[in-house]
């Protein structure tokens, strides 16, 4: 097994707070050792021993308290609470986007939305259209799971989603329908999905409070607040995502199939794109380049193999390295990629700002200790060249081996 120690920052955090309803079951597994954020191991001394029949501490030099292993990991095990609602009152239905087969940011805001509509009577039913690759519905939040397969939703087919939404209210009839407000398809699909059923829905809705909603107008300069409707389409960061507990999301089923719509629209399957074509506040992958990178120009093959739209710190843009319009960050473009590859980039307050709404944040640096380190969800510590050559040579055994399977 690897010696490396990870961090996990939660459960740190909670070992920390006294206040915190985990508190208490962070000290059962209670750290001995941890990684400061300088890479310094930290050791706890009040937490080597155990307490006798007798009230006294004693400290057992001997590991056996600590399972036999000298290896330690960074933080123990948070097993939380498990939240069932055996018998619904009433469901809150949640359509998320699922881009890529997996609950995005948005969608877990969403899910914690409908988390505090449902209470504790409710139950929030998940409704996911063809297969998925997400493992994590009972950490965020969902109670019932109800996926629904079937060719005639492959695609786009919005119509056709419609139908299949409308079966779901016949036989659950949710109290609200909750669709995300994006450009990925929740959007389009809340938006039609409420002229199919007749109701008036609020868009751009950022807060639920007090029974009202209120929701962006005039191009974001004005707030509009009305009573809450059946239909809401949610804006990111309307509420927190659930992270205090788990559910069940137990696997529910229709009891009657989508009736088949006559679909005035043929599907003509993805477009190939150039990425150095799109514009960096729509790119979904984006491979950024800083002061680490010492040769550009296997920085630039490995962007080409991995598919990638170029960006840059501000640093490697006025090194005349990359130009203005590629720049990330405040003093250039904000962006919204799910997945934003930073190859040495110390992260700068200005750049961490422009990736804030990134859903997931890969950073290739020599320095353990450099602030995008900190932000980012996986990190690896080496040489960049290696590693983008390393990265180069997967990406074309990968395509290899796809091209001898297919022959």
């Amino acid at each position: 097994m690897s010696d490396i120690i990870r961090r996990d920052p939660r459960a740190e955090w909670i070992a920390r707070n006294r206040l915190h309803p985990l508190h208490a079951a962070m000290q059962q597994g209670q750290q001995h050792s941890w990684m400061g954020p300088n890479g310094i191991i930290r050791k706890n001394p009040h937490g080597v021993g155990f307490i006798g029949p007798n009230g006294i501490k004693r400290i057992d030099r001997s590991g056996a308290q600590q399972g036999g292993s000298s290896k330690r990991t960074a933080a123990a095990a948070v097993q939380l609470p498990l939240h069932q609602v055996a018998q619904p009152a009433f469901y809150i239905a949640v359509v998320p986007d699922m881009v890529g087969g997996r609950l995005g940011s948005h969608d877990r805001d969403l899910l914690g939305l409908a988390r505090g509509l449902a209470g504790s009577d409710g139950a929030v039913l998940a409704v996911v259209f063809g297969e998925h690759k997400e493992s994590n519905f009972s950490t965020a939040g969902v109670d019932r799971l109800l996926v629904i397969e079937g060719d005639e939703f492959a695609g786009y087919a919005p119509e056709q989603l419609v139908q299949g939404l409308r079966a779901v209210d016949n036989q659950y009839n949710p109290r609200h329908w909750l669709l995300p407000d994006s450009r990925t398809g929740g959007g389009e699909l809340g938006r039609r999905f409420a002229a199919a059923i007749g109701e008036r829905p609020a868009t751009r809705v950022w807060q639920v409070k007090d029974g009202q909603c209120s929701g962006r107008a005039g191009a974001g300069q004005q707030d509009l607040i009305r009573g809450l409707p059946r239909l809401i389409l949610a804006a990111a960061e309307c509420a927190e995502p659930v992270s205090e507990t788990r559910h069940e999301a137990l696997p529910v089923q229709l009891s009657t199939s989508a009736a088949r719509s006559l679909s005035r629209i043929e599907d003509l399957g993805p477009v190939a794109v150039d990425p150095a074509a799109i514009a960096m506040a729509e790119a979904e992958f984006i491979v950024s380049g800083g002061n680490g990178v010492k040769d550009w120009a296997l920085f630039h093959r490995a962007t080409v193999a991995l598919g990638a739209t170029e960006g840059a710190s501000r640093v490697a843009v006025d090194d005349g390295f990359m130009p203005r319009n590629r720049q990330v960050g405040a003093t250039g473009t904000w962006v919204t990629a799910r997945v934003y590859l930073a190859v040495g980039i110390s992260g700068a307050i200005q750049h961490l700002q422009g990736i804030g709404a990134c859903d997931k944040v890969v950073a290739i640096n020599m320095d353990p200790g450099c602030d995008m380190i900190k932000r980012a969800d996986l990190s690896v510590i080496g040489d960049s060249a290696a590693i983008l050559q390393a990265l180069i040579e997967a990406v074309e055994n990968y395509r290899n081996d796809a091209k001898r399977d297919a022959a």
